[in-house]
């Protein structure tokens, strides 16, 4: 892309917060853990490429990733560790991954088939995971609760177990409580697994966890601790964990409108005394959801600005009545820190109605990226 582009909205990455993040996080790892870097979602929207460097500087040994796409971006960025993949794939999927070497999970005696079937095809086997549900969130593991599960793990281990690394879960609660009685039926679980097959604890790594579980109360039993979240300041910002990322955009243009005029869409906003309002280029096609409406705002000048008028696709419309000094061209912060004032995750977490792994993503790629210190 041309370089003498200007930009309307762009995302403001901070390697450094990254790096400090992660050094953080890893002092925070039980003696004998180690530490997954999540780099799904291009890196939770911070860009794959500008992550991997620093995970690698700071010897980090196992990336995890959902989609191809990711994992060719990894090995690009020039890792060259283990990367697993945290869900299950289709069979195309898994067969176009093995050039990068990425690990997968199998849930399902299906599963199995299908790596069986790369055997028999002389298509090398990628090294796998158990993926075991462990009375948990449903989604890709064989639950060992009923006999039917059972059943299907032993043959799951009858057909591929030779090619098994390691036995995974996913925790679906982060409470100390929940997560105590999860983390008893994951060992209970993975027990088990070693008791009714030739596995050995010795060859084979048994992890769960997340960035909530590495910041809970709650100590687990996992040889390996899955973060994303963490690394991008989305918690524990009373350890000094600090955002990573930072949406910015300007304002276009300036005017001032009488009483009773309506603002945006379905005239859902009526002034009720003449106000000089800014227009900023970005909206819901930059993830400013039409959610934000009614409570939301902006940094201007270090200011907070409210924002006026249902969220247009890419333009937002500001109170601007009491910052005369406001003019065209002025940088707008939707989310970070501008002079004194700072909007933080909890404020954007309110407006948008959902978590800041949510936001990240969908800001960073939606925007224009760019790193700065």
């Amino acid at each position: 892309m041309p370089s003498d582009i200007v930009h309307a909205s762009w995302c403001e990455i901070s390697p450094k917060r990254i790096a400090k993040n992660l050094q953080l996080a890893l002092g925070l790892l039980p003696k004998g853990a180690q530490f997954c870097a999540v780099l799904k979602a291009d890196a939770y929207g911070h860009g794959i490429d500008r992550v991997v460097p620093i995970i690698c500087e700071q010897g980090v040994n196992y990336v995890g990733i959902t989609s191809n796409e990711e994992a060719r971006a990894v090995r690009a960025a020039g890792f060259r560790g283990t990367i697993m993949r945290l869900r299950s794939a289709t069979p195309d999927e898994i067969r176009g991954a093995v050039r990068d070497q990425v690990e997968e999970q199998v849930g399902t005696l299906y599963a199995a088939q299908v790596f069986r079937g790369m055997a028999r095809q002389n298509t090398k086997v990628p090294k796998l995971h158990l993926s075991i549900n462990a009375g948990g969130i449903s989604r890709d593991g064989v639950e060992l609760s009923s006999h039917e599960g059972r059943q299907a793990c032993l043959e799951i281990l009858d057909t591929i177990g030779q090619h098994i690394v390691g036995i995974c879960s996913h925790f679906p609660s982060n409470v100390v409580h929940d997560l105590a009685l999860s983390n008893l039926q994951f060992q209970k679980d993975v027990d088990w697994v070693f008791n009714h097959s030739p596995l050995r604890r010795d060859a084979v790594k048994v992890h769960t966890g997340s960035s909530l579980t590495l910041v809970s109360e709650q100590n687990v039993t996992t040889g390996l601790f899955r973060c994303g979240a963490i690394m991008y300041g989305i918690l524990k910002p009373e350890l000094g964990f600090r955002p990573t990322m930072a949406l910015k955009s300007r304002v276009t243009n300036l005017a001032t409108y009488p009483q009773g005029s309506t603002i945006g869409y379905d005239r859902a906003t009526y002034l009720k005394e003449d106000r000089r309002l800014a227009n900023v280029s970005l909206g819901y096609a930059n993830g400013i959801r039409r959610s934000f409406f009614n409570k939301s705002s902006v940094l201007v000048r270090g200011r907070v600005a409210p924002i006026l008028g249902k969220i247009s696709m890419n333009t937002i419309t500001v109170d601007v009545t009491d910052l005369p000094e406001v003019a065209v061209g002025d940088e707008v912060v939707l989310f970070g820190q501008q002079g004194a004032g700072c909007i933080e995750n909890k404020h954007m977490e309110l407006q948008a109605e959902t978590i800041m792994a949510d936001v990240f993503a969908d800001w960073g790629q939606r925007n224009h990226r760019v790193g700065v210190e």
